[in-house]
């Protein structure tokens, strides 16, 4: 997967793709299996934005059944299905625990009726899966065998427990990085860090964008048959760069925030109640509170989602302290054993959303709740541009085969079957993911211990072999890159080299997971940066730019950095006053 270049200025596509986000990748893979000649162009890193900053679960639609959706929920489960086929190194099982009370919504005859409907409304959901990536039956749990996993629930009010299955991605990036690999095979051209500046009319009709590559300052025009625009929390902002198109709905969004902590449970996702005085217009039975869960993953529990009033550009969002403090009140209320305290929290994700409501509080923030496609020749009368507006992580890869199924109208094709649901991702072509593992172990040539193989079989895939093969070229690089990680410093090179990363932050948060849960350390940054220094000729300076940039995300949950901005700020001015003496 190399980096397209100035050849993006030489041919003419019949799809160009705008973000490499979940939706973008899963559109430039559809489009290029189908046949169409693709270009696919995201203005920072791919997976950088919205699409990274989630609670790792593949939901299955349960909670759709307070609404009656079941057409939604129907399409959940194929979706997760689908992930747990095609991309079984990444997607797993996950038992999740929803606790019952006397409260007639979340009583164990209702969460009883609910299972028995999720269970026949699902009854197709493990075709086509092996037996590890399959889901289970819900069963309902008695009082103690629920207090034996998620001993900080209220006892008084608990009677029991509900639990049933959905999925987890293990890394949502690495996700996303596969499917965009697969579109690369499939002939799809990429480039990261190449932002739109115009859309390209003629007669009529978008033709094309102009980009500025960002790493080198140069300038393009990409010529292509149809635009499909998937931008996410900026789809406003490349609608803005004509004149004639107008804004979709919905046009607000909202901040949604996911707190990094120290384990809290283990084992079983754990959906709690946060008293907020939340309403859902859309819901049957409004239950008066929102839901959050909180969830096992690596080392740290996910907790979340807390949600929160936006307006201002996409590109200023971020987690503040008060944010923090706010969603520690609401978890210590409703886990009261948790008794996390602001040194607990690792790390957070933010990301926008479009917003479903025109109300102003926080508390009665409504997500919007179904995808849009947009054709715009339709709604501006400007023919060759479409517009995706996402909802779920989950679903975005059948919103794409819609709208991959439109450009193939607009653009006069025959109809082709999508694949996308039944052919791995670069990385997922694995019958029995225990059995291969076992089988990579044995076989490893290199002496690397049983722990770093089953990373590298749960980061790459079956294509972890790839990995090891740069080992024949450079044995150093089989060295971990930090002590608390199984991660190699063939896996930095590999990013560097097939998976177009451009800087340190692109190899801690997206190509690796070592910054994912929290701080990595300075002597991780420093590992990192070496390695990439010596393949992309970083000077010193660059290197220290690097790792400052890196250690800027997290200053907010590491107090060594805090501590080493206030020192250098004070050593700034004590250097001012010197010059100014």
């Amino acid at each position: 997967m190399q980096r397209a270049g100035a050849r993006l200025s030489t041919q003419t596509y019949d799809l160009a793709v705008i973000g490499g986000g979940i939706y973008g990748a899963w559109v430039a893979w559809d489009a290029a299996l189908r046949g169409l000649k693709v270009v696919l162009v995201e203005q920072n890193d791919f997976a950088s934005a919205t699409s990274a900053n989630s609670q790792k679960i593949i939901h299955g639609g349960l909670r759709y059944l307070q609404h009656a959706d079941i057409g939604r929920m129907r399409e959940s489960i194929r979706e997760r299905s689908a992930l747990l086929r095609v991309a079984p190194h990444l997607v797993h099982p996950l038992p999740c625990l929803i606790p019952t009370s006397e409260n007639l919504v979340h009583s164990r005859l209702a969460m009883r009726v609910a299972l028995k409907l999720n269970d026949l409304i699902s009854f197709d959901r493990n075709r086509g899966l092996e037996i590890g990536q399959s889901i289970p039956n819900g069963r309902m749990l008695s009082k103690e065998e629920v207090l034996q996993r998620c001993p900080g629930l209220n006892a008084k009010r608990l009677t029991g427990g509900a639990l049933f299955y959905d999925a987890q991605v293990h890394n949502s990036e690495r996700l996303i990085l596969s499917i965009l690999h697969a579109a690369a095979e499939a002939g799809a051209d990429l480039a990261n860090y190449t932002r739109v500046t115009e859309l390209i009319q003629e007669e009529g009709a978008i033709r094309g964008v102009t980009v500025i590559d960002d790493l080198n300052g140069e300038k393009r025009q990409i010529r292509a048959r149809m635009i499909v625009n998937c931008s996410g929390p900026w789809i406003h902002k490349l609608l803005g760069l004509h004149s004639q198109l107008q804004p979709i709905a919905p046009t607000r969004l909202f901040k949604a925030t996911i707190l990094v902590t120290r384990p809290i449970v283990e084992a079983v996702a754990v959906g709690l109640s946060a008293e907020d005085g939340y309403t859902d217009d859309d819901a049957l039975i409004d239950k008066g509170y929102r839901f959050f869960f909180v969830t096992p993953w690596r080392d740290t529990s996910l907790v979340g989602t807390f949600y929160d009033a936006f307006n201002g550009d996409p590109a200023s969002v971020s987690l503040t302290e008060e944010d923090i403090r706010q969603a520690l009140a609401v978890i210590n209320a409703a886990y009261p054993l948790a008794k996390l305290n602001r040194a607990d929290v690792r790390f957070g994700y933010v990301g926008l959303l479009p917003r479903g409501d025109d109300g102003e509080t926080a508390a009665n923030i409504q997500y919007v709740k179904h995808y849009k496609i947009y054709d715009h020749a339709q709604i501006d009368g400007i023919d060759g541009l479409i517009s995706i507006v996402g909802v779920k992580y989950t679903t975005a890869r059948g919103v794409a085969e819609k709208a991959v199924d439109l450009a193939l109208r607009k653009l006069g094709r025959q109809p082709i079957r999508c694949r996308t649901a039944s052919t791995p991702v670069f990385g997922g072509d694995i019958d029995h993911l225990d059995e291969f593992c076992a089988r990579a172990v044995e076989a490893d040539p290199h002496g690397l211990s049983e722990e770093t193989i089953r990373h590298l079989v749960a980061t790459y895939g079956e294509t972890y072999g790839e990995i090891l093969r740069l080992l024949d070229e450079n044995l150093l690089w089989r060295e971990s890159v930090s002590a608390n990680s199984p991660t190699i410093k063939a896996e930095i090179v590999y990013g560097v080299r097939a998976e177009m990363a451009q800087t340190l932050t692109d190899v801690i948060l997206r190509r690796t997971a070592l910054g994912a849960s929290g701080y990595p350390g300075a002597d991780c940054l420093h590992s990192c940066a070496a390695v990439m220094a010596a393949i992309l000729g970083w000077d010193e300076k660059r290197i220290a730019h690097e790792i400052q940039e890196t250690q800027s995300i997290y200053r907010l949950y590491e107090p060594s950095l805090r501590s080493a901005e206030v020192s250098t700020s004070q050593a700034d001015r004590r250097e001012a006053a010197e010059i100014v003496t």
